[in-house]
This record gives C-alpha cells, structure tokens and sequence, in this order.
C-alpha cells in the first residue's frame, strides 16, 4: 500500500524549556493558536528536521477554514507540510543521511513547528548550494511531474492550465517541457499570468471571478474544447468547470480541486465526451521517490549528478 500522510507526533506541553519548542495548533476554524511541544528525539530509523520555512498550501487552507471531511483532518490538529529544514539528528540504523543536509519532506503533516520527526522515506536531500527558502515547493514536484505524464502530453495536444497559482506556475514549466501544440492557461491575476507567459503559455485568459465558466473566455480560440486539462485551482467546484472545457476523448488530470465541491457534476456529459479522468498523487511510494529524484537531479543521462538520496 502507498505511503498516506501522516501527522508528525508532538506532545504538547504546559511549559516552557530548553527541551521545548512552539508550535502552531489549529483550534477551531479561523483559529490558531502557538503552544509548547517537547523537542521530539528521532528513533533509531528515524530523523530528525530543524524546520526554516514552511509554504502555506490550499489543503492547509481548506484545513484552516472548516471544510476538511472528518477522515482527513480532526480539530484540534497541526497544519503544514511543505518543509524546507535541515536534518539536525539522526537515528542509529539510518544510513545516507547525515546532520546538516538540506532537506524537504512529504507526506509529514503538522510541520508548523521548530523540529519534527520522521522516516527517512519522507525526506528529500537537496544540493548544498541551494537556497533555503527556494526549498519548501519542491514538495509539490512529484506530483506535477506524474501530472505531464499522466496528460500524454505530445506536439499535437491542447493543454489548458486552471488556476496559475504556485503550483499551476510550477505546472506552465514542466507541461511546457513536454512540447504541447498549445498551452492556454487561466488565472484571476494579470501578474501571474504575465509570469504564465515568461514561462511558456501560448495563450493567457484573465477570469473576472472564480465562478466565471472558463469556456465563455477561452471558447473563442478553442471552440472543441482542450485535450489535455489540468485544474490547479483549490475549490472542488473546479472539476465541474474543467469537464466543460474537455475536447471529445480528452484527459482531466485533477492535480486540483482538493475542496469541497458544492456543484452537481455531469457525469453524462463526461459519459458522452469519452473522458478519462486522472488523480496525480503517485499511486506507488517507489514512483513517489522516483519524481522527487527526477524533479531536483533530472533523469539519468541529462548530466545531472545523482548522489543524493
């Protein structure tokens, strides 16, 4: 079975001390709170991670404000995932990673803190020349890169982008890698969009509103619709908007929509457009390793070395 996420264990504390750290705990919706925690020691096939910064992605959002399903996420609970640390201990039986090494992690939950723990299997070394805060958003490589993939994307294929967001702007870049016909791209800020532009769209569409139907903008220029979409939007409601824009035997690669969706979904439009639908987290833990090595080294043979864990 694939590796899930899960939460990094802190015990919470009523003091403070030099065995001590603050963490942030979510309390109730809208509601955070700092609080003690001891400084955890690592296993013997665990390490440890002296955290620097942490990205705020939509699923801490979503977190944040409520809208969580009880199976994922129970309050109280600890946010944050996307790490750019330094392991600072290591545990007896760990071999190929040592104190010192830029890492970033994933499938570690409740990182808003100063130290976690965890298996060697959530860690991603980075070179030492790499900067620090640039750390923490190659935690959403493995999943955009099984998203280029997943889209059999080719120079005979439309691509349409939803939402230009950190990870959609990550997107832009690699989708553009794998040479589409046409890379169209949607967002609600101009900025974004001119950086869409610099990093390889063909076609830019600025959306007046996030309820706007994408195909009213972008019809006029593909009036059959896309054949490859990718929603990088956070709200659910997303995948209702991108099954409109689909070409007749398109690919909706869902590395989005991670909300709640509150719209009814056509499943018989879907039926009759001959969709295939795609989820983008790796389905295999050795898959997972294998994008994160691609994402920071590159693949074999492109003269990038490969002595990293």
């Amino acid at each position: 079975m694939a590796t899930k996420m899960g939460m990094a264990d802190l015990q919470l504390v009523d003091r403070e001390g030099e065995d001590t750290q603050r963490v942030a705990v979510l309390d109730a919706p809208y509601r955070l709170s700092v609080r003690n925690a001891l400084i955890p020691e690592p296993k013997a096939d665990e390490v440890r991670v002296k955290i620097l910064w942490v990205g705020i992605c939509g699923s801490d959002l979503e977190a944040y404000r409520g809208t969580r399903a009880p199976e994922f996420l129970s309050i109280p609970a600890r946010l944050g995932h996307e790490v750019s640390g330094i392991i600072d201990k290591v545990g007896d039986k760990v071999i190929g990673l040592k104190a010192g090494d830029k890492v970033t992690c994933r499938y570690v939950w409740g990182a808003y803190a100063q130290y976690i723990v965890c298996k060697p299997f959530h860690v991603k070394v980075l070179p030492p020349d790499f900067p620090m805060l640039e750390i923490s958003p190659i935690e959403v490589l493995p999943g955009i890169l099984h998203a280029a993939e997943l889209g059999k994307i080719d120079q005979t294929k439309n691509v349409l982008i939803m939402g230009q967001g950190v990870s959609g702007l990550i997107m832009t870049q690699v989708v553009k890698l794998f040479s589409p016909k046409n890379l169209a791209v949607t967002d609600l800020s101009p900025r974004k969009l001119e950086l869409a532009q610099k990093y390889g769209a063909t076609h830019v569409y600025r959306l007046p509103d996030k309820d706007a139907r994408t195909m009213e903008f972008v019809g006029r220029d593909f009036p059959d619709g896309f054949d490859v979409v990718i929603p990088c939007l956070l709200e659910g409601d997303g995948v209702v908007d991108a099954i409109d824009c689909c070409a007749m035997c398109a690919r909706v690669v869902l590395y989005g929509c991670i909300g709640v969706c509150r719209k009814p979904i056509d499943f018989f439009k879907a039926h009759r457009k001959r969709l295939e639908f795609y989820l983008t987290e790796p389905r295999r833990d050795i898959d997972m390793r294998r994008f994160f090595q691609e994402g920071v080294h590159g693949r074999p043979g492109e003269h990038q070395r490969n002595d990293h864990p």
